[in-house]
């Protein structure tokens, strides 16, 4: 059963695993070191846990120990309890979802792992913002996308900004981190994937019309400069999300790319594979 530590001073070296959670460059230090990352609120927590994620220990305000009694019944780490405002100086934000946790990582696997039995694969080049990385993972596990591949500078999945968002779908999908953002699309030929790749050309093939095989992989690029040459060269087709005739004169020449991302995973588990 998890201990509850009261915790009043923000500078205790016990709740070190939380400080400054909205310092990304102080987080990625510190989380790399560790091999951790937190959980926001109670839904996430829980979702961390049964992914099968080590608890090292949690951070909450006293009101949420009757909630996650449950959690706390069968964990073997320290339940530190602290008022909002002491949780306020230690994380650099008001905790409105009352309670975190710290988590370790586990090891990531590999493209083959991850590929091996996939159909439907999202593969994202070069997204830098945590939120629409969570929001991704979203889309992917409410439709059907059986694995997520990152390019080597994608942000981080397990920064907590992109657990929130993502509300947990982070830990139902597994993914893999490229090792080499040139030549590692080539694994993904080789295990039979036809690479379709998402741009705002109009010029490209609807994606309801994309040519599939046994195997789609999808293509996303990053936020402000969509997908690079190389990978558009390396796609066996380009594919668009048809806009209205109006979207020109109205401002619009394309989608954010977590709303490409929603309507690009839809259509593709519509896709019958042949």
């Amino acid at each position: 059963m998890a201990s509850l530590v009261p915790v009043t001073d923000p500078a205790d070296p016990r709740v070190a695993d939380y400080v400054r959670l909205r310092d990304v460059n102080l987080r990625k230090s510190l989380e790399a070191e560790h091999g951790l990352f937190v959980a926001e609120g109670e839904k996430v927590i829980r979702r961390a846990i049964g992914a099968g994620h080590p608890v090292r220990s949690l951070l909450m305000a006293r009101r949420w120990a009757e909630p996650l009694a449950d959690v706390l019944d069968v964990l073997d780490a320290p339940a530190y309890i602290a008022d909002d405002a002491t949780m306020e100086s230690i994380t650099g934000f008001q905790v409105h979802r009352g309670a975190l946790a710290s988590l370790e990582r586990l090891p990531l696997p590999t493209m083959d792992t991850v590929l091996t039995g996939a159909r439907r694969v999202m593969v994202l080049e070069d997204l830098v913002d945590h939120a629409n990385v969570g929001s991704i993972y979203r889309c992917a596990a409410a439709l059907g996308i059986d694995a997520v591949v990152l390019s080597p500078r994608c942000a981080d999945p397990l920064y907590r900004r992109a657990v929130k968002v993502s509300m947990g779908a982070v830990f139902a999908i597994p993914y893999a981190r490229m090792t080499n953002w040139h030549d590692d699309l080539g694994k993904l030929r080789a295990a039979g994937f036809t690479l379709l790749a998402l741009t705002p050309d109009q010029t490209a093939t609807p994606i309801d019309q994309a040519p599939t095989g046994d195997r789609v992989a999808l293509m996303l690029g990053s936020e402000g400069d969509g997908l690079s040459s190389h990978w558009l060269d390396e796609a066996h087709e380009g594919v668009c999300i048809p806009m209205s005739p109006d979207a020109m004169s109205n401002g619009v020449d394309s989608l954010n790319v977590t709303a490409a991302a929603a309507i690009a995973c839809h259509a593709l588990s519509r896709m019958v594979l042949s």
